[in-house]
């Protein structure tokens, strides 16, 4: 990066910084800092909703996704558009009706008292885990960028987000993230116009389809299917995205307070629920434009050397460690397969089915070649993360795009990583005050006697925030290594969130289940889906993270069922 970089992002990350700020002016009470005092418009809620989920976990790991395993990956999101509707159904009117600050509020009032405790620590574990990995997703830019050490970079960018989140509230969030998006969305079309823009004279857009397509990469639809029958543990594929994505985004959208916090900022529930309809119109084709990048880029480097290892502080550390030689091997060897590929690319329109074969050949190759550098890292002993699937995009903006716009992708990563945090140690603190801190002082739903009082919960909403953001911070430590992080953050949200949606639709859907048998069921339902993730990552059993969602809701409401029989029967008459 050089001055004019430094300059773009500066501005852009000031300006935000400064609009939000400017715009966080509000009450100083709960429902100034954690709902904009019920204000917003319905564009609004869609702008912070997406921007909540939007992390830049998605603009910086979900190229590198569709890069290494093509683009399959956004049937992860084909049971959202249905989920939105079943929560405007539903959740909305609910929540809106009772003017609840959580969403886990409704809990103690529908079963009882640690049901709702349960529920809310379920949120405050999963939620707290993912953010800390969202933490690191930025700090991997300064660490590749600069060769910073990756755990002092953590403490930096968690300490500016602790900064920005503390100060500004519900409603900073709101304003800031309609212009991270706009900015964001501008970036990444200027992005994929430079990729297509630096291919090889005679070679365009429809032709990078071509060729990434004879490599897998435009794998849009999987069903998952086989001679063998259905694969459980295929990650994505059409019935697993239809279905385990309906589940993971019902409970998400409809029970996470990070999203719920978004939408009871609304107005009315009628702009609750135009922004969460339009959510789900809009998500699916932002998603498959990202993950079209990946594709690009891996057409791109068909073309062009495409380096051994995307990550290149870990690189340059391998190359001064006593692997140095077999490195340089590894590395010639793959550059000599990087040739072989334009000399066959060179030949494409001559005969095309051939040069596919060819293609498909010297990528297998070139897999192998790295699967060998990977095997050396670990024997060097290398501490860096050591997976290069979220470098990838990195990779290409800093090397290839001219200045000025390699500080606008940067800015970019920046803008979505603020957003989606900030959104989420909103939440944590909002849950904490809410449902723990001031339930077990005094009645949370309580409005504040006078303005003391008032200023006075407002100040422990703000010292809340500062200590999820340290813990947050105190996770990020530890995920380094994790590989592509968007799956990680996924994978995780699967521990918890079919649990959590399986206790809400036991609320709304099955009355006669009351508040101990839900609490026991929920209970052993968790116990349950963690011991079949354990299983399944030791290979005892095979079946994909997103069913996890579907198991632990179907579980909590057959054992909800289960435990109201013997409870009831046990009763004396």
């Amino acid at each position: 990066m050089n001055r004019i970089d430094w300059l773009v992002l500066i501005l852009i990350l000031s300006g935000i910084i400064a609009y939000g700020l400017y715009k966080s002016r509000t009450e100083k009470n709960l429902d100034g800092y954690f709902l904009s005092n019920r204000s917003m418009p319905w564009y609004l809620i869609l702008l912070s909703v997406m921007g909540t989920q939007a992390s830049a976990i998605t603009f910086l790991s979900a190229p590198g996704q569709a890069f290494t395993d093509g683009m399959r990956f956004v049937q992860y999101y084909f049971g959202l558009p249905l989920a939105m509707i079943v929560i405007c159904i539903s959740f909305v009117p609910l929540f809106s009706k009772l003017k609840v600050y959580t969403a886990y509020e409704f809990l103690e009032q529908r079963f009882n008292l640690h049901t709702r405790v349960f529920t809310s620590f379920l949120f405050l574990l999963s939620r707290g885990l993912s953010t800390g990995i969202s933490i690191y997703a930025p700090a991997i830019i300064l660490s590749s960028l600069f060769g910073w050490n990756i755990y002092l970079t953590n403490i930096l960018m968690g300490g500016l987000l602790i900064i920005y989140t503390v100060s500004g509230g519900a409603k900073a969030v709101a304003y800031t993230q309609q212009l991270q998006l706009a900015i964001i969305f501008i970036g990444m079309i200027v992005a994929a116009y430079m990729i297509v823009h630096l291919l090889p004279n005679g070679v365009g857009f429809t032709d990078a389809l071509k060729i990434s397509g004879s490599s897998g990469k435009l794998n849009v639809i999987t069903t998952g299917i086989s001679s063998k029958g259905f694969n459980w543990n295929d990650k994505y594929n059409l019935f697993s995205g239809i279905i385990g994505g309906f589940f993971l985004a019902l409970s998400y959208f409809g029970t996470d307070q990070s999203q719920v916090g978004r939408y009871l900022t609304a107005k009315n529930d009628k702009e609750s629920k135009v922004g969460l309809l339009m959510n789900g119109l809009v998500k699916v084709p932002m998603q498959f434009g990202i993950l079209l990048i990946g594709a690009l880029l891996f057409t791109f480097y068909q073309f062009t050397r495409q380096p051994i290892f995307f990550n290149q502080v870990v690189h340059e550390q391998l190359l001064q460690s006593s692997e140095k030689n077999n490195a340089l091997q590894l590395e010639a060897a793959y550059n000599q397969i990087n040739q072989q590929k334009q000399q066959v690319l060179a030949h494409w329109n001559d005969n095309t089915l051939l040069a596919k074969q060819q293609l498909q050949q010297l990528n297998n190759q070139a897999a192998d070649v790295k699967n060998n550098y990977q095997q050396l890292l670990q024997k060097a002993g290398i501490t860096g993360d050591t997976n290069d699937t979220n470098y990838i995009f990195l990779r290409f903006v800093i090397d290839y795009l001219p200045h000025g716009l390699v500080g606008l992708l940067i800015a970019i990563i920046f803008l979505a990583s603020w957003g989606s945090i900030a959104a989420a140690l909103n939440s944590l603190a909002a849950t904490s005050v809410i449902d723990f801190h001031l339930r077990f002082k005094k009645s949370a739903t309580d409005m504040p006697a006078n303005f003391d009082d008032a200023l006075s919960k407002y100040h422990i909403s703000k010292y809340y925030t500062l200590a999820w953001g340290i813990f947050c911070i105190v996770i990020a430590e530890f995920v380094i290594g994790m590989g592509s992080l968007i799956e990680a953050v996924n994978v995780l949200g699967s521990l918890f969130y079919g649990v959590i949606l399986g206790i809400f639709l036991v609320a709304f859907y099955m009355k006669q289940i009351k508040g101990n048998a839900v609490f026991w069921a929920a209970i052993f339902s968790e116990l349950v889906v963690i011991l079949i993730f354990v299983l399944n990552k030791y290979n005892i059993i095979g079946i994909s993270f997103l069913w996890l969602n579907v198991i632990g809701a179907l579980l909590v409401m057959l054992l909800g069922l289960l435990f109201q029989y013997v409870f009831s029967i046990r009763q004396p008459v």
